[in-house]
């Protein structure tokens, strides 16, 4: 699929950017070009360092920020597909600093698309969030409005061919400033907090998200917005399976935090179709024939008033797997 492609990736010197880099060049080491586009210049000088120009001809790093429409015209020059991955995803700092959470995750997602339209891009996957479904706080409600326009990008795109999709999952684990790194750090001190006890959340390992974007990237008809089943876990689960000898004081939710995450709506249900591993919330106005789709997908409609939330879900990990996970995906040194 990627062979003899030019592939960028806003937002790359991030932990999902950095999985998708190391998969990419292990599944298409011919591709063409793989271009990092982040603000951050530390974060891609050690990456830099991870991937030298000898070994690594293809790659270039870029610094740039969504933010920036001609920077980004200018880095999308040649490029056949884009995942989009930057966003200011951090809840109690987008509640602190409102405007600069828009900035970032909805106009920048409006800059991505227009640049997009406005070069040879073909395929465009963004990233969303559990938060984005029925948001009750500004990075969930940005997120929001990112996946609309993104979606909504395919009504305006004319004759040009291109096609835009979303991918929306749950926590990813091991991703920068998730739980799980925090409790790891945490743990030498004795004491874990806990915001909630009864408080629940998705959970996706990077191969899982990385695979789901190739999925997205791959299959897109346009406009969907592509749902992983996985699994939920209890935050007192995680607190145990890392520091079962920890001190677990409760502290209080953070500002703008859910006690269950959830992917899909009761409202989203008149739309959503079950594709085996994942589902699709399909746009309400759609370019190409539902029938077509769902032959192709051998779809499945779910049943009206759907709802997918962590709280409720019937997939759950336990604390031993949650320890292999863990030693798996985020610390081989972490102790069984």
């Amino acid at each position: 699929m990627l062979s003899n492609k030019s592939i960028f990736i806003s937002g790359g010197t991030g932990s999902l950017g950095k999985a998708l880099t190391q998969y990419i060049f292990e599944k298409y080491p011919d591709i063409k070009r793989l271009v990092i586009y982040s603000r951050d210049e530390q974060k891609q000088y050690e990456m830099a360092q991870d991937y030298p120009s000898e070994k690594y001809p293809q790659i270039r790093f870029f610094i740039g920020d969504v933010r920036d429409y001609d920077r980004l015209k200018t880095a999308l020059k040649g490029i056949d597909y884009v995942i989009h991955a930057a966003a200011m995803k951090h809840v109690p700092i987008a509640e602190y600093n409102p405007m600069e959470c828009v900035k970032t995750n909805i106009l920048g997602a409006e800059n991505v698309i227009n640049a997009c339209l406005e070069t040879d891009v073909k395929r465009v996957v963004a990233l969303s969030t559990d938060k984005a479904a029925a948001p009750v706080n500004l990075y969930g409600a940005t997120k929001l409005a990112s996946d609309k326009l993104f979606v909504a990008a395919n009504n305006i795109k004319g004759s040009n061919p291109i096609v835009f999709s979303v991918v929306r999952y749950g926590n990813v684990m091991g991703s920068n400033g998730s739980v799980i790194p925090f409790f790891l750090k945490k743990r030498h001190s004795g004491v874990l907090p806990i915001t909630d006890p009864t408080m629940t959340r998705f959970n996706i390992t990077l191969l899982g998200g990385v695979e789901m974007i190739m999925y997205a990237l791959e299959h897109a008809w346009g406009g969907e917005i592509f749902v992983p089943k996985i699994p939920s876990y209890k935050i007192m689960d995680i607190a145990e399976a890392i520091g079962p000898a920890c001190e677990k004081p409760v502290v209080g939710i953070r500002p703008g935090e859910k006690i269950h995450e959830e992917m899909i709506t009761s409202s989203d249900s008149f739309y959503t179709y079950d594709l085996g591993k994942y589902y699709a919330i399909l746009p309400t106005t759609i370019r190409w024939k539902l029938d077509d789709f769902i032959t192709h997908f051998n779809a499945k409609k779910v049943p009206f008033g759907f709802s997918y939330n962590s709280g409720e879900n019937s997939d759950w990990v336990s604390v031993d797997e949650l320890r292999k996970l863990i030693q798996e995906h985020v610390d081989s040194s972490f102790i069984l």
